[in-house]
């Protein structure tokens, strides 16, 4: 009975010991920045959904995910890119993803395009035109 209580002080201390807390922390949180940033919606107001998150090395990035509703219930994630170097939409269905680059901006929509395919953004919606297809998503609130 003695040799197994001390048995099991020993691997209780050997397993405090090795369960060290890291100083360093999860370096795959990104942390997001409070700077006040101004980016600004496609009607030219001040857009609260866009924040820059930092990675660890300090890059900063404007990214924001939604999930949109085609006709056919099917969800669709979208992530638009704001960097001012690069603004792209990147729509992924299906495993598939296509990223298109930003070509115009109005007051009330904006439009992406690559190749043949060109996306629209309006307010909630996002029509995507490919060829003689067009696709009408709705941005969900799940």
């Amino acid at each position: 009975m003695k040799k197994e209580l001390i048995l099991s002080i020993g691997i209780l201390m050997f397993s405090l010991s090795s369960c060290k807390k890291s100083t360093e922390g999860n370096k795959g949180i990104i942390k997001s920045d409070s700077a006040n940033t101004e980016i600004l919606a496609d009607n030219g107001a001040v857009d609260s959904t866009i924040a820059y998150n930092t990675d660890i090395n300090g890059k900063k990035s404007i990214k924001t995910d939604y999930v949109y509703r085609a006709t056919d219930k099917s969800l669709v994630k979208v992530v638009f890119n704001y960097d001012p170097k690069n603004r792209t939409v990147s729509i992924t269905n299906n495993n598939k993803t296509f990223v298109l680059e930003k070509s115009e901006a109005k007051v009330n929509e904006t439009i992406y395009k690559k190749d043949d395919m060109t996306a629209t953004v309006k307010g909630d919606s996002l029509i995507i035109h490919q060829g003689n297809n067009i696709i009408e998503l709705e941005r969900t609130k799940i």
